[in-house]
């Protein structure tokens, strides 16, 4: 007997075994296929092929279920007994063992299809609404004087952050603000937490928003579009750490900066310590080079400047020196003049007429007086009649009380020296005296 039905003299078709298999299969695929189911995990296992097994159900039935290893490879978490699920897939029948199984083609939580449509449409709104305007965002602070972290208290994300922030900047502090990060009232206590860290700015200048991975339903509290807004509403830079690196809410698309992990976001804004330092160390020798070679640069400045110059009084023995010199040429002029004169005088006597010896003794007259006036202004004689004249620490001559203050130090040049002296008192015409008792 071949696999064909037969027909009875009854008139009741009779089918082979696989035949019939083949042909409930088919009209499973024409009925129903592609098909989408929603219901609970009951006995999952994966093969070490890869494959997984399990069956779906609910109240009212129960659908054996094969995904294999290409499409499990595509999951984004591990599935468990209990979880409630949505799948895709062909609706077939098992024909070795005439069993009606579903071959899994996609598998995600039950839920995440009508919340991910929710996520499109507010993330389509706030877009375009422009809060996630790029030329909004805000650099973070290189160095912030204190850090402003919004998370839960008992989340794994706490201790992460805390950990990477003391490792890296031991010394800024950190002002928690802690909020629920899951649950219907998440959105609002995350709300206020921002907004009393608004609060204490500009002491807070960086914000920190973290929460582990999770669901799409776990992480939706981040998805609320009054807590968008409040992030964009942020006086300071705001950098959001949520999930995974595979996990995306309306949150990281309103914050300034977007971290993969919440670890990632605090060392975003903490760079290590030691790196700081070792700007400043290499700041600090560059000055201190600077400084040296400008303090080099000006002594020999100095050096030259003072070699030119010279002490005071050696200036004012030089310019004694060339007044003695001048006043030793006019002596010699003087003395040349006189004996031309008698020799004039010895030939007018000789023969000249009247009229010229006349003029000649009125010339001589007036060659006589100017040799006087000329002795009379020479410095030396001055001295000599007691006289003194006096100058200042800088050889500069001192011609009025006036340049004086009493205990300046000063040097009176006499006839045959010099002498240095201390002012003990001054006192100028029609003034009493000043003294330094």
């Amino acid at each position: 007997m071949n696999e064909r039905e037969q027909t009875p003299a009854g008139g009741a078709r009779v089918w082979a075994v696989g035949a019939l298999c083949r042909a409930v299969a088919d009209a499973l695929e024409a009925r129903f296929n592609p098909v989408a189911v929603r219901g609970e995990i009951s006995g999952f296992s994966r093969a070490s092929s890869g494959h997984c097994y399990f069956s779906l159900k609910d109240q009212n039935g129960q659908l054996r279920c094969a995904m294999f290893r290409r499409a499990a490879g595509l999951l984004d978490f591990m599935p468990r007994d209990g979880d409630q699920v949505e799948v895709r897939g062909r609706l077939g029948l098992y024909e070795p063992r005439g069993d009606l199984q579903l071959i899994v083609e996609s598998l995600r939580r039950a839920g995440q299809g009508a919340l991910f449509e929710q996520f499109l449409q507010r993330k389509a709104k706030l877009e375009a609404e422009g809060l996630f305007d790029a030329a909004r965002k805000r650099p973070l602070p290189a160095m912030p004087r204190s850090i402003g972290l919004v998370t839960s208290l008992g989340a794994a994300a706490l201790h992460d952050v805390v950990t990477a922030l003391r490792r890296r900047v031991p010394h800024i502090p950190v002002v928690l603000a802690p909020a629920a990060v899951q649950g219907a009232s998440a959105p609002a206590e995350l709300v206020r937490s921002l907004e009393a860290l608004y609060a204490m700015e500009p002491q807070v200048d960086v914000i920190l928003l973290v929460r582990g991975g999770g669901s799409i339903e776990d992480l939706w509290a981040f998805n609320d579009e009054a807590l968008a807004r409040t992030i964009v509403r942020s006086p300071v830079p705001l950098v959001c750490g949520i999930g995974h690196e595979t996990d995306f809410t309306i949150a990281d698309f309103c914050a300034d900066v977007r971290a993969p992990t919440p670890t990632a976001a605090a060392e975003l804004v903490a760079a290590p310590r030691d790196l700081w330092l070792g700007a400043l160390e290499l700041i600090e020798e560059r000055l201190r080079d600077a400084v040296l070679a400008r303090v080099d640069a000006s002594s020999q400045r100095l050096d030259i400047a003072a070699g030119r110059l010279g002490r005071p009084s050696e200036l004012v023995g030089r310019q004694r020196l060339r007044l003695s010199h001048h006043a030793q040429r006019m002596h010699f002029a003087l003395q040349a003049k006189t004996a031309r004169l008698a020799h004039v005088q010895q030939v007018l006597q000789a023969g000249l007429p009247v009229r010229l010896r006349q003029a000649f003794e009125r010339h001589r007259e007036v060659l006589d007086r100017a040799s006087l006036r000329l002795k009379l202004l020479d410095p030396e004689l001055v001295l000599q009649r007691g006289y003194a004249f006096i100058t200042d620490a800088q050889g500069h001559a001192v011609t009025s009380v006036d340049r004086l203050s009493v205990g300046a130090e000063v040097q009176a040049h006499l006839s045959d020296g010099r002498a240095d002296l201390k002012v003990l008192q001054t006192e100028a015409k029609g003034t009493r005296p000043t003294s330094g008792v």
